[in-house]
């Protein structure tokens, strides 16, 4: 096996040495600024010995890069959508401004960055795949192997605001909870029909918005704040470390450009206050169970899901519903018309002669209006017949003399006896 060139150790162990010296000169400055310098130092040091030399990335079957697909939580499969998604959660776990007293962040940080810049990019999630370190076995995957331990380029930091954005207006990293902040959530209740049709519906909530003294400026109306000269008003601060140029959040004025001098009274400087609201919220027709909505509420958004009730008449999937109808056994057997209730009036249904129960009948078009395209579901009306428990003395001779002349019974009827030769007598049985 290869071993590392000898002339790497010493310029390493310099490297290693410069950065030691510059930590402890920083001391628990920021942490943001120590994950820049440790991938700034780390890519700095792979290119001044040739990271993509097979010598210096040769590796055994036993030293294996841990598998990016394992790495961001997503099977081989999944899409890019997933891939996305995965790496949104796990990057907002473990930044490193927000996992200040966790060492592994930053590591767990950097490989997040690394896996989610090979698989979202389809040309390197094919070559990774063919020659990463989860493709063929060790043993005859000396290559592949080196391709991947030495081929990321990516900037954990510069990846995340490509993902994620530059928040807080633009003024840098000092609100980074800003950007983690979930939107609140809430749960409204609806009725069948208040889904179907579509409902303007009141909803009262509490949540944070800008605080209505200093209008979410966090200082005292009247008073002015100051021009924050350490950062020059970007709420970033740049460093010289000897090779290197850093760049992170202003130690000063914390990312804000400008320093409070009188602080809000009411919302002692944070800008945000609890406060309750009444949102009259647009229900679109058409909205299902568990759906959720963006609303907008002052200067922020919330989410609303919606738990839609179960009717009594209707049954639901999707756009169309359906339902049951109850019919005589006269209708059924000489039709007829029949009343349904329908979504949006009564429905009179024509009922052919001889319809047997459960048919199904389709009024196109009188179901629920479709949310994400255009037109209507449809109405599927199922036919129930309506067997009498009791009877008169004359429905029950009627029936009887009825039954002496059907021919294509299976078994017998109760009250009618059939001869050998086919005519059938009946005993009239009073109630």
């Amino acid at each position: 096996m290869n071993s590392e060139p000898h002339t790497s150790v010493p310029a390493h162990r310099k490297y290693v040495q410069c950065f030691a010296d510059v930590l402890f000169r920083l001391g628990k400055r920021s942490i943001h600024l120590t994950l820049m310098l440790i991938v700034c130092l780390y890519f700095s040091v792979l290119r001044s010995h040739s990271v993509f030399s097979s010598h210096f990335f040769h590796t055994t079957s036993g030293c294996h890069q841990q598998d990016f697909y394992d790495v961001l939580g997503v099977p081989r499969t999944a899409s890019q959508k997933d891939i996305k998604k995965a790496y949104y959660q796990l990057a907002k776990k473990y930044h490193p401004d927000t996992n200040p007293d966790d060492p592994d962040a930053k590591e767990k940080f950097a490989k997040l960055a690394e896996a989610y810049e090979t698989l979202i990019d389809e040309l390197k999630r094919k070559q990774y795949d063919t020659y990463g370190s989860a493709g063929p076995g060790a043993s005859g995957a000396g290559q592949q192997q080196q391709y991947w331990r030495g081929g990321a380029t990516v900037d954990p930091e510069e990846l995340f605001r490509k993902i994620f954005g530059e928040f807080a207006g633009g003024r840098g990293f000092g609100d980074l909870n800003s950007m983690f902040e979930q939107a609140p959530e809430f749960v409204m209740e609806l009725t069948f029909m208040q889904a179907a049709k579509g409902v303007n519906k009141e909803i009262t909530v509490n949540i944070d918005d800008a605080c209505p003294r200093c209008d979410g400026k966090s200082h005292e109306p009247g008073t002015k704040v100051s021009h924050c000269h350490y950062c020059n008003g970007t709420g970033m601060e740049s460093i010289n470390t000897g090779p290197f140029m850093m760049r992170s959040t202003c130690r000063r004025c914390g990312g804000r450009g400008s320093i409070i001098i009188t602080p809000c009274i009411m919302c002692r400087g944070t800008g945000q206050t609890k406060q309750k609201q009444t949102v009259m919220v647009p229900v679109p027709a058409g909205i299902e169970d568990g759906q959720t909505v963006k609303v907008p509420v002052g200067k922020k958004y919330i989410y609303i899901t919606f738990r839609v009730q179960r009717s009594p008449v209707f049954r639901r999937d999707g756009a169309d519903i359906h339902s049951d109808v109850m019919i005589s056994v006269a209708q059924a057997i000489l039709g007829g018309t029949a009343r349904a209730q329908g979504l949006y009036s009564t429905i009179d249904i024509a009922i052919p002669p001889g319809i047997q129960t459960d048919h199904k009948i389709r009024l196109e078009g009188k179901g629920i209006p479709r949310v994400n395209s255009f037109g209507y579901g449809d109405h599927f009306v199922y036919i129930k017949i309506k067997i009498p428990k009791k009877l008169t003395s004359r429905q029950r001779m009627l029936l009887l003399s009825y039954a002496e002349d059907e021919m294509d019974v299976e078994g017998t009827v109760t009250g009618v006896t059939r001869p050998a030769k086919g005519k059938s007598t009946h005993t009239l049985i009073h109630t």
